[in-house]
Formats: structure tokens, sequence, C-alpha cells
């Protein structure tokens, strides 16, 4: 009878110290859990934004003629479209005419009309290539532009206006960059943000 006892004794200090074990390491699990989708979702996060390495987009020029650098305001993210969007990209206002030079070596990719979108539109692929520079709203194109060609940072390529979406009267010019990725076109690619790119290592010409 003893022994049962002391059988039982035994198995039941073991079940208590068993409880003990396994409360003390659930809280760590719980929070773990917790904690995880912030995790996964900050994973996912940098994943999708693109950090420029250092010195891939170095010496682009402002690409409005007579613009500086300290004249740029960046309007990243800012609402458009009455709330229903955000902008992507950096609007360099000035007057309707004035050149647009190529902000950095490359080649002309496409001459693009978009109605309800840029209206006239240059995509330049940079010289590297992995980068794509958008030029939107423009009043037409520098005479004999055509794609395929090679241009130099600072070459006229065309001309501020307000044609697409941008409003009568509205004259800038929206500018983007786009990092490309494996096997993708000029219409495609992840923007950054062409703000700090410009302002802070631009020249002016």
């Amino acid at each position: 009878m003893r022994v049962v006892w002391g059988g039982l004794g035994l198995i039941a200090a073991l079940l208590v110290i068993f409880l003990l074990t396994v409360r003390w390491e659930a809280p760590g699990n719980v929070q773990h859990l917790e904690v995880l989708p912030e995790t996964l979702a900050a994973a996912e996060a940098d994943t999708r934004t693109v950090v420029a390495e250092p010195g891939a987009l170095r010496g682009m020029i402002v690409p409005v003629a007579g613009v500086r650098r300290d004249q740029l305001y960046d309007s990243w993210g800012d609402a458009r479209g009455g709330g229903t969007r955000a902008h992507v990209g950096l609007d360099v206002m000035a007057a309707n005419g004035t050149p647009v030079l190529a902000v950095a070596d490359g080649r002309i990719e496409k001459l693009y009309f978009s109605e309800g979108g840029g209206g006239i539109t240059i995509y330049q692929r940079s010289s590297d290539p992995r980068w794509m520079f958008y030029y939107a709203h423009l009043a037409g194109y520098a005479p004999n532009l055509r794609e395929g060609q090679r241009v130099s940072a600072g070459d006229h390529i065309g001309y501020v206006g307000d044609t697409g979406n941008a409003g009568p009267g509205n004259d800038h010019l929206h500018f983007g960059i786009t990092h490309l990725g494996r096997g993708e076109r000029w219409w495609q690619g992840t923007p950054i943000n062409p703000h700090p790119v410009l302002a802070g290592s631009a020249v002016e010409r």
C-alpha cells in the first residue's frame, strides 16, 4: 500500500512540475504568436521597398531648365483624385514650353500618349539599365526625338505642359523613377521617391 501511495505521490509531483513548466513557457509562446504577424508584415514591406544603391542614381540633374534643387517640393504620397489615390512622383512647376532635360545618361525607351493620365510622356531607361525615368504632362517632344535614341544628362528632350490629367493651365513636369526587376518592362517596376535623389545630388542646368 505504501508502495502504491509512494508511486502516486511521485506521479503527482512530476505532474505539478510539468504544469509549472508549461505555464512558465506559455506567455512567451503567446507573445511570439502575437508579434509574428507584425513581423511578417514588416518583412513583406521590406521586400516591396526599393532603396537606391549608393551611387546608383548619383549625379542626376533637375530635369527642368532653370529650376534649382532647393525649389523642389516633396509631394510624394500627397492625396490626388479627391483622396482616391496617392501621388507617386515629383511635380516640378515651370512655365509652359520650358525645356525638359534628360535627368541622366540613358536611352529613350518609349514615347507614349496617355489620354487620361500623363498625356504626352517619355520613358527613359538608365544606362545600367535597372531604372526607368518618367516624364509626363509634356507640351511636346524635342525636335527629332525618337525611341531608342541615346541621350546624355542635360539633353533637351521635351517641353513642360499640361497634357493628360494635369488640368488646363496647370503647367508642370511630373517626374517619376521606377526600379525594374528582372524581366520587367517600361510600364512596370517599383516606384521610389525622386525628391531625395534630385534635391540631394542634383546639378542645375
